[in-house]
């Protein structure tokens, strides 16, 4: 049988409450920015970064990093 695991402590609480909302205002904030940004200003279809937004963190941070194109 595997290990009993054990409940987690309301520091570890808050700190997974946070990181939850710090994740989820990152893909509102990328999902509001491909909302409002013409496809030109785009690195790639815009549907591929509303895909790639689920993948936990990296899709956000890859977006603001290297998805938008930068202005001349």
């Amino acid at each position: 049988m595997g290990k009993q695991k054990r409940p987690l402590t309301a520091g570890e609480k808050v700190v997974l409450g946070i990181a939850a909302g710090v994740e989820f205002s990152a893909k509102v904030a990328m999902w509001r920015d491909l909302k409002k940004r013409p496809a030109e200003q785009i690195h790639g279809p815009k549907w591929a970064w509303v895909v790639g937004s689920f993948v936990n963190t990296i899709g956000p941070v890859a977006y603001f990093g290297w998805g938008r194109r930068r202005h001349r």
